[in-house]
């Protein structure tokens, strides 16, 4: 079974221990969040990167950057989780719901092309499961109608595409979430990088309280002690959120990058370990990764086939657990069919591909500590297939 206390037994405490000694004010080496950012950064070789308390504040964030607001239409993917929906909404703009792919489970650029209106103004790809969308086509499509692109990395760290470029890197600005269950985690938190100063500003001068004094570089805003303390300064320049990422989790979030490599290299075993059962079973038909892409495995997405397997999705699930697995999960309802979207009719576009998908599949555990407890998970579910089949 999977144990979580092995999961922060880096530079974890010590960098805790390190903010508390300073009271919560930087260090010489600089604030945690700091440190993060440039450290993330140059993981991605991206020019900027802001760190904010979760990876729906990160959207939100990246959308209101690229000018978002009431009237527009954001075409973003229907199996995908609420959030990517709710970005959308808290910028009094619509969310068109895209098909996805068969066979990857991901945005399809063909249904993209057949969403776009003169109310579009952006595209919000979602790579799930650890797997990349086709940034090729997207950007193309972005590039002829001039529209701004905010990657959701929020399952995809550190995976990449034919031409070896990360998640994240491609788009106008990447998006991480670095929730309790995802590749990174701070607890709660995220961060977005871009390559675009004026984009860098405007999102992290929203994520912080709107202070004038902030840039693209840097969320400092006492900058000089006497214009600050004097009772004629202004300090907002724009209306604004309080987005900021905590020093502590900035400091957990800084100890697990530190180790990042291990922690995506695990759960790219325990994908590819899932990958060599099921595939040779005929009831299974896992998520594609076309050749020269890096699927980092964040979980293990495969479909179902129930009627061929003559056993119904809640009966493989319950067997398998039955017999010492880690669960199996469903994928998120499709935006479009969440209460709070489906009953206010928030939102347009047919997406059956997504429907279908969303029922169909199982998402496997990849967050085992080493290669005992892979192996545990591996042989549960061989047996489970063997008994079952």
């Amino acid at each position: 079974m999977t144990d979580k206390s092995t999961r922060f037994e880096g530079n974890e405490r010590k960098y805790l221990d390190e903010v508390l000694k300073n009271g919560f004010t930087a260090s010489e080496s600089g604030s945690m969040n700091e440190r993060l950012e440039k450290k993330f950064a140059k993981l991605h070789n991206q020019k900027f990167a802001i760190t904010a308390n979760s990876g729906t504040s990160t959207l939100h964030m990246a959308l209101n950057a690229f000018g978002v607001g009431p009237g527009d239409e954001v075409i973003i993917p229907a199996l995908t989780v609420a959030m990517c929906g709710f970005a959308v909404w808290q910028c009094g703009a619509i969310p068109v719901y895209a098909d996805v792919k068969n066979d990857t489970f991901l945005m399809d650029p063909n249904d993209v092309r057949k969403k776009i209106t003169k109310k579009t103004k952006a595209i919000m790809p979602v790579h799930m499961y650890g797997n990349m969308c086709d940034m090729s086509e997207i950007m193309n499509i972005s590039k002829k109608h001039n529209l701004f692109v905010v990657e959701d990395c929020a399952e995809c760290l550190f995976a990449s595409d034919d031409k070896n470029r990360k998640s994240g890197t491609i788009g106008h600005i990447g998006s991480w979430s670095f929730e309790n269950s995802k590749h990174l985690s701070t607890g709660d938190g995220g961060i977005v990088t871009t390559n675009d100063e004026q984009l860098a500003t405007n999102m992290r001068q929203f994520g912080g309280v709107g202070f004038k004094n902030i840039t693209a570089n840097s969320g400092k805003v006492r900058i000089d002690r006497d214009k600050f303390q004097n009772p004629n300064y202004t300090r907002h320049n724009v209306f604004a959120y309080n987005y900021r990422m905590p020093e502590l989790c900035a400091a957990v979030g800084l100890a697990q990058c530190e180790k990042i490599d291990e922690s995506v290299n695990l759960r790219e075993k325990m994908g590819e370990a899932y990958l060599k059962v099921l595939k040779k079973s005929k009831f299974f038909i896992p998520q594609k990764t076309y050749d020269g892409y890096r699927n980092t495995y964040w979980t293990f997405a495969t479909k179902f086939l129930e009627k061929e397997a003559n056993i119904s999705w809640h009966d493989f699930r319950k067997a398998y657990m039955k017999n010492g697995g880690d669960g199996i999960y469903s994928a998120h309802q499709t935006v479009n069919n969440e209460s709070c979207f489906k009953n206010t009719n928030f939102g347009w576009g047919d997406v059956p591909i997504s429907e279908k998908l969303q029922t169909e599949l199982m998402l496997f555990t990849t967050n085992q500590r080493d290669e005992n407890a892979r192996q545990e998970q591996i042989d549960v579910l061989e047996k489970t297939i063997k008994q079952l089949f």
